[in-house]
């Protein structure tokens, strides 16, 4: 195979970067996993994600975790409320929707961040995964690249894989484009859920949806009963510097939520006056459509680093995770006399793809954000109840 006798580094420790060592090293790949992180459990993993069945459920029964994957997800967490500012239940599926319905055109189960990615990092060979690896630069030797760290550590690869994320320091040495704000901010907070107790009866372990007045809040529920949500609204790319508003203290975000969500129901207001972190404002950005770059033989991108899209479709770490099981396929296909021809066809296919996932994203953006939010995602969600 292409990859046999070479090195490979992928950088970043997500979702994708796991998935894919998992996947090279059931081809008996030599691969590391660089990640910044001084250890697994050095920060809180963010909200839950939905697996598809095209692409994050195919990229976990390839890597044969598709059982251990069932022994972890969590059972009517993609259950879902839509609602009004008014806090008035439009559309539940809480008593029509199976927990366990794998195979299904619609089954999107949930997993939250954190016990995925410790069912990733345990299906790895030991010490897979460099921590502290917090990358800083590298340099063409040889045939492949000498990445440096922040701890002054150095290591040789054949093959860089960049998997860190949307602000990748890896992806200026194959393209300078880069992405473009989709104008959308999202206001990320998290709130237990004894001090959120009417919501938390609501959501019932599953996610909200509210829309009025062209502003949404969104919601699910971790696993721990946390509730993690988002005031989402449209804004100017610099809306958080600008407003000078200090997210670590729950009065002021509380004043703002009032004034700019005025006609907003009072239920809502045990997020903001209760909030158990520091509020982190999230300006949503894209990569271009019609993004292209020149192939190389030992460098490529995966996941957010290769086309961070908003999450309005759900899409993103899912098409992270078909990026590993297409690149590992691709990496390991003898028909492919070599690296850069396995890595062109991936790269072609995937920009392809991403990009529909990212304009359906930007799409349901637009949508989600507008005067006829509610009515549209009533028929969307109405349209595929079973």
């Amino acid at each position: 195979m292409l990859i046999d006798n070479i090195s490979i580094a992928i950088v970043g420790g997500g979702p994708a970067g796991l998935t894919l060592a998992r996947l090279l090293q059931l081809k008996n790949a030599n691969v590391k996993v660089f990640e910044r992180d001084f250890n697994k459990e050095a920060r809180v993993q963010g909200s839950p994600l939905d697996m598809h069945e095209d692409s994050g459920l195919a990229a976990l029964r390839k890597a044969d975790l598709l059982e251990e994957f069932k022994k972890t997800f969590r059972p009517g967490a993609d259950k879902t409320l839509i609602m009004n500012e008014q806090a008035e239940i439009l559309f539940s599926d809480h008593d029509t929707k199976p927990e366990d319905d794998f195979g299904a055109e619609h089954f999107r189960p949930e997993i939250d961040r954190g016990p995925l990615r410790n069912m990733l990092l345990e299906s790895l060979h030991p010490d897979t995964v460099v921590w502290d690896s917090h990358f800083i630069s590298m340099e063409p030797q040889n045939e492949g690249w000498m990445l440096h760290f922040k701890n002054g550590t150095f290591a040789y690869a054949d093959l860089v894989i960049a998997s860190d994320g949307a602000h990748s320091k890896i992806r200026p040495y194959l393209t300078d484009i880069k992405p473009v704000y989709s104008g959308v901010i999202m206001l990320e907070g998290m709130v237990s859920k004894e001090y959120a107790p009417t919501i938390n009866a609501l959501i019932n372990g599953g996610k909200i949806m509210a829309f009025g007045n062209s502003k949404n809040i969104l919601m699910g529920q971790k696993g721990n009963g946390d509730l993690g949500f988002y005031a989402s609204f449209k804004a100017d790319e610099n809306w958080a510097a600008n407003f000078s508003l200090n997210f670590s203290d729950n009065t002021a975000v509380f004043q703002w939520f009032k004034t700019e969500y005025p006609e907003w129901n009072e239920i809502w207001y045990e997020l903001f006056e209760n909030a158990t972190t520091p509020f982190i404002p999230r300006p949503i950005y894209a990569m271009p459509l019609d993004q292209n770059w020149e192939s190389k033989s030992n460098l490529t991108l995966m996941g957010d680093a290769a086309h961070v899209m908003p999450p309005f479709a759900g899409e993103g770490a899912n098409m992270a995770m078909l990026d590993a099981l297409e690149l590992s396929e691709h990496l390991t296909d003898d028909r492919y006399s070599t690296l850069q021809e396995a890595i062109s066809h991936y790269e072609v296919n995937m920009r392809k793809r991403a990009a529909a996932a990212t304009k359906e994203s930007l799409d349901n953006g637009e949508q989600m954000h507008s005067a006829t939010a509610l009515t549209t995602m009533l028929e969307f969600f109405n349209g595929h109840i079973r």
